[in-house]
């Protein structure tokens, strides 16, 4: 990425948001066609680009270490075919997602007449904020455009030279098929105080969305004159309830764990019901520590663990992202949702219960983006729900929650229609 003196970025920064506010504009009543034309042949191009991108994803992966990556960041870094092609099949799913602008969510007929229609409508221009993921710039920029929306992309510097590879690759495309120019724009340099700059546009700039560590998104949250889509981290838990089949809960604790550690729908926090500690705490015990978890416990759960270690109250609210887990047992469902709602992050958490009583309680009473019944917290995830990508997880009660698809990233309007009636 080019290198921009302090005394110009203020001026470059607007410049990049004012060129994303004029493509919104006519982003917003693009036509379908071109847009999955747009997804369609970008994927073929990404195949066929494969050697070159992954060129210049070895520059990235080979300064890696200088900037104090750890081997999982470095394997989230790195692109191959198979990736590259995941990537690709990422862009086809998008194009083959019915276009959310213009959709007519309902409708009414008035007793004087009036057709009052409310449209889905796109938010407009939306920075995004991510860190050393080159798929997440295609995903990113795919679900913006299709939803009718500009996008500044602002990768992490770890992924650079692969990130300008993919978007100067798409916007290629975007010409040839008649893409408003500046739909998709990736910010030239990866000074901090850009970041700054951009949050300050709010007279361009619709919507903030960071993606990557709780540090950028409470910076972000922080200084944002815009909306902002979050979350800020993702302590979820699973509930292993009285009346759970315990074979069942078993692997639903393993896999909401060990699946992978380090992304924001792992399990940190386990919750059991006392009638049954007894007959799944240690299995889970040496299951966990087969997998090299750590389990931070109360009183109970040490006495059924001997190697579980002393949980503080910190534990408890903590996202390890890693192989540790906090551990407690309850009395009562009562208890378990009591606890977690005082810990939860709100993004996350699963019940395992027989119980049709049990799980409806659960899933009314726990204040969170996501509940699960019988089933991993892995699974809160965009592409698992059948939204084809998504462009984050959010934790926030406005405007979107949960995983983040293409209607996350519209608004509506009432567009009325008349027969020439007054008031």
């Amino acid at each position: 990425m080019s290198v921009i003196q302090d005394h110009e970025l203020q001026a470059y920064c607007e410049q990049v948001a004012e060129r994303a506010r004029t493509a919104s504009r006519s982003l917003a009543s693009l036509r379908g066609d071109i847009k999955i034309a747009w997804l369609k042949q970008s994927a073929a191009k990404l195949r066929e680009a494969t050697p070159a991108i992954l060129e210049a994803n070895v520059r990235d992966v080979e300064a890696a270490p200088g900037y104090g990556l750890t081997d999982a960041q470095t394997d989230r870094l790195r692109l191959d075919e198979e990736r590259i092609e995941g990537i690709a099949a990422g862009l086809e799913a998008v194009a083959a997602l019915p276009d959310p602008a213009g959709e007519v969510i309902e409708s009414s007929v008035r007793p004087n007449g009036l057709d009052v229609q409310k449209v889905r409508v796109p938010l407009g221009v939306i920075f995004f904020i991510y860190e050393s993921r080159p798929n997440v710039t295609a995903d990113a920029a795919a679900l913006c455009v299709k939803s009718g929306n500009a996008v500044i992309l602002r990768g992490g510097k770890e992924a650079a030279h692969s990130s300008r590879a993919i978007v100067d690759l798409i916007n290629e495309v975007g010409q040839e098929v008649g893409l408003p120019e500046n739909a998709v724009q990736l910010v030239a340099t990866t000074d901090r105080e850009a970041v700054g700059h951009f949050l300050s546009f709010n007279q361009y700039i619709d919507l903030a969305i960071p993606r990557g560590g709780e540090g950028l998104i409470r910076r972000v949250a922080s200084e944002a004159t815009m909306p902002v889509m979050k979350h800020f981290s993702g302590n979820c838990h699973v509930y292993v309830d009285a009346a759970a089949d315990l074979n069942m809960a078993h692997d639903i604790v393993v896999n909401s764990k060990c699946h992978r550690m380090g992304v924001c729908n792992a399990a940190e926090s386990l919750v059991v019901h006392a009638d049954v500690a007894a007959e799944i705490l240690p299995r889970l015990g040496k299951s966990l520590a087969a997998q090299g978890v750590e389990i931070r416990g109360d009183t109970q759960v040490r006495e059924l663990i001997p190697a579980a270690t002393e949980a503080t109250d910190e534990d408890f609210g903590v996202e390890f992202l890693g192989p540790v887990i906090s551990a407690c047992v309850v009395g009562s469902l009562d208890d378990a949702i009591t606890h977690i709602n005082q810990y939860s992050s709100q993004h996350t958490e699963s019940i395992v219960t027989a119980s049709i009583e049990a799980a409806r309680e659960f899933a009314a009473r726990i204040d969170s983006s996501a509940v699960m019944i019988n089933a991993s917290t892995r699974f809160n995830d965009g592409g698992e729900f059948g939204l084809g990508a998504e462009i984050g997880i959010s934790t926030d009660k406005f405007h979107a929650r949960g995983p983040c698809g293409l209607k996350e990233l519209t608004s509506y309007k009432y567009v009325v229609h008349g027969e020439g009636q007054v008031r």
